[in-house]
């Protein structure tokens, strides 16, 4: 290719999964996430957000996600993230809520909501301590029990993914998302070589030799890098006032010692002298 293209930059991940002439793709992903949960394969989704360039090109805060509904009214979501950052934990799950709940309409009962399934693929580890890349959040009591078939998210950890061989369709889409930038179109490794994959690289083929496209892919990494200086000097700032509620917090709970430390010795002092006025009254009885 004529400039190497990271798949997992915005604009190209949703030109491969949210694009409509790509909705074979977007099935084909979407199976290999959750087939084991769907008990039967998609076979037919509408993208209720597609992927139109222009708006790339004209809005930098532009909608980067993939949402989609398939023929029996199960929803989903399709993100990639950059950048771990604290409070992302909470924004997935609040956007998934979000999601679920948009479902239904004033007045509508609840037994028209049907299951909403959330997919983040995320090129920095989130979850610390943790080997594993893949992970299952669901609404469930402590025995594993779920309360409503309500769909679920799904975590995928791209630098935890070190699998020595490709062979799942799970695993094509992850060695893609995870390395895809750094492959040679005129040398495909075999792991490469199904109709999908081919099929995904030459949307990273487009971005990189058509001018205006690639023009597109600079862009959207310029706003990229932009967005993690800025919350990089956030996180710096917020770490910064941390630091000095804790000194703050420190010399308050010293001088409250030392206040308490005072307020013993006088205490101290009170009885002592209350004890030899007892003392003088005895002597006088006497």
């Amino acid at each position: 290719m004529k400039h190497p293209i990271d798949p997992k930059v915005d604009c190209v991940f949703k030109a491969i999964l949210g694009a409509e002439e790509n909705s074979n793709l977007l099935i084909h992903f979407l199976n290999a996430i959750l087939l084991g949960d769907l008990g039967k394969p998609i076979v037919q989704v509408e993208i209720l957000n597609p992927y139109n360039e222009k708006e790339f090109l004209t809005d930098k805060l532009s909608v980067v996600d993939v949402k989609a509904r398939d023929a029996d009214g199960r929803q989903y979501q399709v993100e990639v993230q950059m950048e771990s950052y604290p409070h992302l934990p909470k924004r997935i799950a609040y956007t998934w809520c979000d999601i679920h709940a948009a479902q239904l309409s004033a007045g509508q009962d609840y037994k028209v909501l049907r299951p909403t399934y959330g997919i983040w693929l995320l090129a920095e580890n989130l979850l610390r301590g943790d080997d594993d890349y893949a992970h299952d959040f669901r609404l469930r009591d402590l025995r594993g029990r779920p309360l409503a078939e309500n769909g679920g998210i799904y975590l995928l950890e791209l630098a935890k993914f070190r699998a020595q061989r490709i062979e799942t369709p799970e695993q094509h889409w992850l060695k893609f998302f995870k390395d895809g930038g750094t492959l040679d179109d005129e040398a495909l490794p075999e792991w490469m070589a199904t109709p999908e994959m081919r099929q995904a690289m030459s949307v990273l083929k487009k971005f990189s030799e058509k001018e205006r496209d690639y023009h597109l892919y600079q862009s959207r990494m310029n706003f990229l890098r932009e967005q993690s200086a800025i919350r990089g000097d956030f996180e710096e700032i917020e770490e910064s006032l941390a630091e000095a509620r804790r000194l703050a917090e420190q010399e308050r709970a010293a001088r409250e010692q030392e206040r308490a430390a005072k307020e013993a010795a006088l205490a101290a002092k009170e009885a002592a002298l209350a004890e030899v006025e007892r003392l003088k009254a005895l002597l006088t009885r006497k």
